[in-house]
């Protein structure tokens, strides 16, 4: 069967299907979590709809999988009293508790999760189309996470545990929560990276409002429970449903001390602005991205392509640490696009289940038609899709194309197209892929491919100042969790790695005096007789 016929051909009947694989039930989420409550919804929903179809007498149709609530204004703001209840100005239970015993809490929170992984995984192949091999990484990377969270929490614990005495002035610096957290995660990592915001932002004393992605909203059906069971009520509280209707009230309250977004920054732009009190927002954002691959002269050329290839088209480019545009020089031009077109043309691609699948179907609507939109704009202003069969659609799939050779005049050259499009620019000069960065809104992360130490130090000194991290003879990308993540421009706001993530959703509070006999016995008494959860010797 040709490539054409495969792609035709690719959404399966239900018969072809492996059991433990095949979805035979919807998810009705027609609950929702506020006060410690588990609440049934009884007003509109929303019907979610897989991006696997399945093949019917000749057709391929889509499969309804689930339904969440389409909540209303009062009960977004129903979710936010109870947040706001539950912090209590700084006087609530969660926020003064010692850190000590938070982590006893996510501790028996980690062993229910763990629980999870199969139910999980499955939600996430049907409902954003992941592959079964990165949507199990995203669980493993979760649990990680989670984990190496508690050791940074019990670390941070026994530091902040010391006091100080400078200028004749006896201290103790513990962090302290922000009030209430506002926590929206992304649709193409709904698992991993929205718990990389909420549980640092839970665990530093905060309560949180809790909105689940669009797509990726039923594989935290599961998690409501848990959260209900293993947290102390009004610390988590879910909403569901279009952002005018449920996020914007309750931003526009005031009343939200952190915005944690990952999404698009046009999106953040409106959020921000529905904040009456903007200098009490503290933001923490995870943007848009149009990382560049450079492969100088002197490059490894087959290490080079494997590493962009994987760096472009893992889980169909929807990565914001995807390269997404490639500078390639002139001498290797011909022979790089050779190598890649020939692994275009091995790429596998299918459904989720599939074994070493890269290349699945697209979750967002109308996607395939904003990228073929993009291939005929490119087209239209001289680039050629290079590999054979490249750009051809069948309803939600899109097999990958390579675009060459791109210019500024392509809307692609701009745009992040978040999708299996590989856009190639060659140059003959370092300054032509070191000005597209300067000018570009982006700055999140870069990677080199060379093996000349000079010019690769000559580029790492300018592209630390233009991005957040700079890959040698590697792919971009977010991991390890324990490295900073964040970005330039309109790439990011604020740092995020297990370290970073505790401070970005606290502050230092300081209680202090003076050093006299008096003070000494007091703050003693005080802090080895346990009268302060703040101010304590352990």
């Amino acid at each position: 069967m040709s490539t054409e016929e495969e792609i035709f051909d690719i959404f399966p009947a239900k018969s072809d299907i492996p059991e433990e694989y095949f979805f035979d039930e919807i998810v009705n989420q027609d609950f929702f979590l506020i006060n410690g409550e588990l609440r049934k919804w009884q007003g509109d929903q929303q019907e979610v709809y897989s991006p696997v179809l399945l093949k019917n007498n000749g057709n391929s149709n889509s499969v309804l999988i689930g339904k969440y609530p389409l909540m209303d204004k009062d009960t977004a703001l129903k979710a936010l009293k109870a947040a706001e209840e539950s912090f209590d100005n700084g006087r609530g239970k969660w926020a003064t508790m010692k850190l000590k015993d938070r982590i006893d809490y996510l501790n028996n929170f980690l062993s229910r999760f763990q629980k999870k992984k199969d139910e999980l995984v499955k939600l996430l192949m049907w409902e954003i189309g992941k592959p079964k091999q990165e949507s199990t990484k995203e669980f493993d990377r979760t649990i990680r996470n989670i984990s190496d969270t508690i050791e940074e929490l019990k670390r941070l614990d026994s530091d902040s545990s010391e006091f100080k005495i400078e200028e004749n002035i006896v201290a103790q610096i513990r962090r302290t929560p922000l009030g209430i957290v506002l926590c929206m995660g992304p649709f193409n990592f709904p698992l991993n990276e929205t718990f990389a915001t909420l549980i640092p932002a839970l665990m530093m004393g905060n309560s949180i409002v809790f909105k689940p992605p669009k797509h990726g909203v039923l594989l935290h059906k599961p998690l409501l429970k848990l959260f209900q069971e293993c947290f102390p009520k009004g610390v988590i509280n879910t909403i569901y449903g279009r952002g005018e209707e449920v996020v914007a009230p309750i931003l526009e309250s005031g009343k939200v001390n952190v915005l944690a977004f990952i999404g698009s920054s046009q999106v953040a732009n409106i959020l921000r602005s529905s904040h009456p009190k903007p200098n009490r927002l503290t933001e923490v954002y995870g943007l848009e991205a149009k990382n560049p691959g450079i492969v100088l002269n002197d490059a490894d050329l087959d290490f080079s392509v494997n590493e962009c290839f994987a760096g472009a088209l893992t889980f169909n480019g929807q990565r914001c640490t995807a390269l997404k545009v490639l500078f390639v020089h002139s001498s290797l031009i011909d022979e790089f696009l050779e190598k890649f077109s020939k692994k275009m043309k091995d790429i596998r691609f299918g459904m989720p289940w599939e074994k070493n699948v890269v290349i699945t179907p697209l979750p967002e609507e109308k996607k395939v038609n904003y990228l073929s939109e993009l291939l005929k704009d490119a087209q239209k202003h001289g680039a050629s899709i290079i590999n054979e069969d490249g750009g051809k659609t069948n309803k939600t799939f899109l097999y990958p194309a390579a675009l060459y050779p791109v210019n500024d005049k392509m809307k692609i050259y701009h745009e992040e197209q978040f999708g299996p499009i590989v856009p190639i620019i060659p140059f003959d000069s370092v300054e032509e892929p070191l000005q597209y960065i300067q000018e570009s809104n982006y700055g999140q992360q870069v990677s080199i491919f060379g093996k000349n130490p000079d010019t690769i130090a000559g580029l790492i000194d300018p592209l630390v100042n233009q991005t957040a991290r700079v890959n040698i003879n590697s792919l971009c990308q977010r991991g390890p969790d324990t490295f900073p993540f964040t970005g330039r421009k309109d790439s990011a706001k604020a740092t995020l790695s297990v370290f970073d993530a505790l401070r970005v959703f606290s502050m230092r509070s300081v209680v202090a005096g003076k050093n006299t006999e008096n003070n000494k016995e007091l703050i003693s008494d005080i802090a080895k007789e346990d009268r302060s959860n703040f101010l304590s010797d352990g």
